[in-house]
C-alpha cells in the first residue's frame, strides 16, 4: 500500500480542488457529448490531464474524473466506456493496460470518526504494464497492481496485487498465478484452456 495523505476539511486547498473539479467537469462534458475522432479525444485528454498522452491511447466515452491533472497514462492504453477516475490521490496506468466498462479508481476515502468525516484520506493507485481490469471492477486507494495481472469483472481490490496474478471477488483475492509460455484465455471458471 502507498503512503496516504490526509487533507482536513478546513484546509484552504479544498477551494482549489473544487475549482479544478469544475474545470474537469467542463472538459469531460465536451468529451462525453457527441462523437469525436481519436485525435480529438487525445487532445481533450491532454487538456484534461495537462500531460502529453502517449501513442496508442484509446478511449470510448463517456469518461468521468474528479480532477484529471493527477492521471498519467502509459503507451497503448485502452479505457472503455463509463469509467470513473477519482484521481486526487493520483492514478498511474502503465503501458498496454486494458480498462473495462465502468471501472472505478477511488483514490479518496473518508475516516470513520464522525468528527472528521469530511476530511479526505488520499493515496495513489498504480497499475504496472499489461494489466487487464475487467468491467465494473473497483480499485481502492493505495493499491498497486503488478505487471501482467488481471482483475476479474466486479472485483473490489483493497490490497496490492503481485505481478502475473489473477484476482477476483469482494474483496478481491488471488484466484490464480500466471506462468509464462502459452497464451491464457479466461473463461467463466477463470481456468486455462485444456
Amino acid at each position: 500500500m502507498s503512503e496516504e495523505k490526509i487533507l482536513a476539511a478546513d484546509d484552504p486547498s479544498f477551494k482549489e480542488m473544487d475549482t479544478q473539479a469544475r474545470e474537469a467537469q467542463r472538459i469531460t462534458a465536451v468529451i462525453n457529448t457527441g462523437y469525436h475522432e481519436e485525435s480529438e479525444l487525445k487532445a481533450l485528454m491532454e487538456k484534461l490531464t495537462n500531460k502529453k498522452i502517449p501513442e496508442g491511447f484509446r478511449l470510448f466515452p463517456p469518461f468521468y474524473t474528479d480532477h484529471g491533472r493527477n492521471i498519467t497514462f502509459g503507451r497503448n492504453v485502452f479505457v472503455n466506456s463509463g469509467c470513473c477516475f477519482q484521481d486526487q490521490g493520483g492514478i498511474t496506468i502503465g503501458d498496454g493496460c486494458l480498462i473495462g466498462h465502468q471501472v472505478v479508481f477511488a483514490t479518496i476515502d473518508h475516516g470513520l470518526d464522525p468528527d472528521h468525516r469530511q476530511d479526505l484520506i488520499m493515496s495513489p493507485i498504480a497499475l504496472g504494464k499489461n494489466i487487464w481490469v475487467g468491467s465494473h471492477a473497483t480499485i481502492l486507494r493505495g493499491v498497486t497492481i503488478g505487471d501482467d495481472s488481471v482483475v476479474a469483472a466486479g472485483a473490489v481490490v483493497t490490497k496490492d496485487v503481485p505481478p502475473r496474478t489473477v484476482v477476483g471477488g469482494v474483496p478481491a483475492k488471488i484466484v490464480k498465478t500466471l506462468r509464462g509460455g502459452a497464451p491464457y484465455y479466461l473463461t467463466n471458471s477463470v481456468s486455462e484452456p485444456q
